[in-house]
């Protein structure tokens, strides 16, 4: 099979690397000789997806359709893991990447999250550079897909090596997963040559192992556990053999994945010992020293927990951390779900590729204002932590959640004139709910913590010089002269930025009102400081030059947050923020520093 061939490059940035995608070169990639020459499988370009990732899709002339998604974040001495997940009978692969419930959207969206979960696993265990292939066989069902074709198993490894090929990294695994009839896509895979590939060193049936065949498949899982003991068989399954659906039985008096499961279970009995444990409604059974695990519910209460498994109980995240530390680091196999906050807004990409994705706000969230009465007794650090865990939690107003585009020219290293647009807050980080919404300065490790996560970044002197200019809003300074450090100070500071913003809607750019806490090479003139800029009077002039004078742990009612995004356009072309900040010709766009080397500020702490 010929595919094109994206070139997955970065650039390095610290410990981490922006994605770019760089070239969609024409070339071909085979596993045999075989395939036809002209059967081609394209790439579509790259797109912006959700939380900054980058997306891509194909379908192979086969009838398999694959969505990519890669990282924000490169680390280029890290390894890659290929997450393949085999989308069930029925889903596209929207609905199995997932996407929050609302007016119009179906159920289906709300039920795997595979996309959120990964996610989550990247958070939690950010070892490996974990990319995320779903695919979907055409009619969206693998049984009937394979049933047409003598050379499916085939077809299928070509598909992932050939996406393993493109990807970066000199050290490479595959995870294989699959929830429903995506156990087919396993099985078939399995079958597709003499023996289970060594890239592979996970493989996942979430409620998936229907078709299991000792003759056929017990032999090379075997062979593959043996050959390595950091490979791992994972099964999710529960006891299907009693439940109905509209008054008919689910599965017939031979089917579904208990009894398959319990085959498995007998096949490797005969070569060693299985142990059982149970955990509540959980029996766990475990062989060849626990490369091979079994996780099936006795559904004493007989209900269909087919998708539920996979999508309420985690059961994806389950199955990709058995046997490694990551396993209880995100949460439990059960309710309720541990990747909440990943989950994109809609099924559509988002537009210009901006990306950013502030999670939900609970209902009953504490309004900002008790949130900053409760935690004023606290010392600066406790403080911070309770704040930052509420932003992260999505306890951010409407108004802390818009941001604007900026469009502005300036001139690269070169001097040639660029155009330049990149998007930030229209307003400082605030906290709270629409009712009860309080602007929070924060000490600046607090703001990488949640600039980060967002997959933003503070800003330069130049950005806020830029902003000030392009202001649709611009407020006079009013400074505070006592307990400036208090949280009396930060309420009552914010209560005359309202009074002064009066009956304006939030959502326009404004300035004027805080100090801005800033990246600078000056951070690296003394350790552990903060770097603050800004505060201009309505004719220009910023009260504040750029100082490093205040130690890292110090925080007033003046300081404010803004966040960046990473996503930046020069002439058309999309940019990483961070990127630019080191390009030497670049740089001079968004810094009047020239090529900055400090990229973010030290982050204590969980």
């Amino acid at each position: 099979m010929m595919i094109d061939r994206a070139s997955w490059t970065g650039v390095r940035a610290g410990c981490c690397v922006g994605l770019v995608l760089l070239s969609l070169a024409m070339g071909a990639v085979r596993g045999e000789t075989r395939r036809d020459p002209e059967a081609t499988s394209r790439f579509t370009v790259a797109r912006h997806g959700w939380f900054c990732e980058q997306v891509r899709e194909c379908r192979t002339p086969d009838g398999m359709r694959m969505v990519l998604n890669a990282p924000a974040r490169i680390a280029p001495e890290r390894p890659t893991r290929l997450v393949v997940y085999a989308a069930p009978n029925g889903s596209t692969l929207a609905e199995s990447l997932g996407c929050r419930p609302g007016p119009g959207i179906s159920w289906r969206y709300d039920i795997q999250h595979v996309a959120a979960q990964v996610r989550r696993l990247r958070e939690v265990d950010p070892h490996e550079n974990v990319f995320l292939a779903c695919v979907q066989a055409d009619g969206k069902s693998w049984p009937a897909w394979r049933r047409d074709r003598a050379d499916a198993g085939q077809c299928i490894r070509e598909l992932v090596d050939t996406t393993l090929s493109q990807l970066p990294g000199t050290v490479k695994r595959v995870s294989l997963t699959g929830h429903s009839g995506g156990g087919a896509f396993l099985f078939s895979y399995i079958t597709g040559g003499a023996a289970i590939p060594s890239v592979v060193d996970r493989i996942a049936f979430l409620d998936a192992n229907y078709s299991y065949e000792a003759n056929l498949h017990f032999a090379r899982l075997r062979s593959w556990l043996e050959g390595n003991a950091g490979r791992r068989l994972v099964v999710l399954a529960y006891d299907d053999r009693k439940i109905v659906l509209d008054g008919k039985p689910v599965v017939g008096p031979t089917g579904g994945t208990f009894r398959a499961s319990h085959r498995m279970l007998e096949s490797f009995r005969k070569v060693g010992t299985v142990t059982e444990e149970k955990e509540g409604d959980l029996n766990r059974y475990v062989a060849l020293g626990g490369g091979a695990s079994w996780w099936v519910h006795t559904n004493p209460e007989n209900q269909i927990l087919h998708t539920t498994m996979v999508g309420e109980w985690n059961g994806l995240l389950h199955a990709l951390t058995v046997g490694t530390p990551a396993v209880g680091a995100w949460g439990d196999f059960a309710p309720p779900r541990a990747y909440v906050r990943w989950v994109q807004p809609s099924a559509e990409l988002p537009e210009g590729g901006s990306g950013v994705v502030i999670p939900q706000r609970c209902a009953g969230a504490a309004g900002g204002s008790v949130l900053l009465e409760k935690v004023a007794a606290l010392p600066v650090k406790e403080r911070e932590r309770v704040l930052t865990a509420e932003l992260l939690s999505g306890n951010v107003p409407e108004a802390g959640r818009r941001f604007v585009m900026v469009e502005t020219t300036a001139r690269d290293a070169g001097g040639n004139e660029r155009r330049v647009r990149y998007a930030v807050m229209a307003d400082y980080l605030a906290l709270g709910g629409e009712e009860n919404w309080v602007r929070v300065p924060l000490t600046p490790m607090a703001a990488q913590r949640v600039a980060t996560a967002w997959d933003c970044m503070l800003p330069t002197r130049k950005i806020v010089d830029d902003l000030y200019r392009h202001a649709g809003l611009r407020l006079e300074p009013l400074p505070l002269t006592q307990d400036r450090e208090s949280v009396k100070a930060f309420l009552e500071h914010h209560r005359r930025i309202e009074a002064q913003r009066g009956l304006r809607e939030p959502g326009e750019l404004v300035v004027g009102t805080k100090k801005d806490v800033v990246l600078s090479n000056r951070l690296l003139e003394k350790p552990n400081r903060v770097a603050i800029y800004g505060w201009h009077r309505t004719g220009g002039k910023p009260i504040q030059p750029l100082t490093i004078v205040h130690h890292s742990g110090y925080v007033d009612y003046s300081h404010g947050v803004r966040l960046v995004k990473q996503c930046v356009w020069v002439d058309g072309e999309h940019h990483r923020l961070e990127d630019l900040l080191r390009n030497p010709v670049l740089a001079p766009l968004v810094s009047d520093e020239g090529p900055l080397r400090i990229m973010e500020y030290p982050v204590e702490g969980p």
